[in-house]
């Protein structure tokens, strides 16, 4: 007898829903910043549509397992969802969906996680890293959004120092000029 599990996370994060739609569901992308996924590529034409098939690999902390799952009721930018294809490991299926609503300031990301554990001796601890892991990619993706923004942020503050450099530079001779003694 298979063992229900079902659960929704939710945060705001500063971001536009279509930019934080592709990095959460474009595997190549998600790949790159998730923690949760060792590697993901599609299995045939590599756009995100229903019915695009894509074959993902976990890290070693999460069983290192590899699953198939079939993209569904893609509706870009506000949700998109995925479904293994068949049995893998102890889960008999693992369903993710996902929801962007865009509030004031940003956009609501919402990642609902369904999945059916096939042995109960082992229910608890499959739900505690789905939870985990779940926790832990929606942090990341916040992260990486930040990062995007603290690297434009940097990249003009450094613009920024260059320019007062050169003004420095522009002004320097005209004023050491001034205080230095004749020989």
């Amino acid at each position: 007898m298979s063992v229900p599990i079902s659960f929704k996370d939710t945060i705001q994060i500063r971001g536009r829903s279509d930019a934080l739609f592709r990095l959460a569901l474009d595997p190549k992308r998600r790949a790159k910043w998730d923690p949760s996924i060792e590697s993901a590529a599609y299995d045939g034409e590599e756009r995100l549509a229903n019915g695009a098939l894509v074959n993902f690999r976990l890290p070693r902390r999460l069983l290192g397992l590899r699953f198939t799952a079939k993209y569904g009721g893609v509706q870009a930018p506000n949700r998109a969802n995925w479904e293994t294809v068949r049995p893998f490991g102890p889960l008999e299926r693992l369903k993710q969906s996902w929801s962007f609503k865009s509030v004031p300031g940003g956009t609501e990301v919402t990642l609902a996680v369904d999945a059916s554990v096939r042995y109960r001796f082992v229910a608890t601890v499959v739900e505690r890293l789905l939870r985990s892991a779940s926790a832990s990619t929606l942090v990341e993706l916040q992260r990486q959004v930040d990062a995007q923004g603290a690297a434009l942020v940097e990249e003009l503050s450094r613009d920024m120092a260059r320019r007062q450099r050169e003004a420095d530079r522009m002004l320097r001779p005209g004023l050491l000029g001034r205080f230095r003694r004749p020989k």
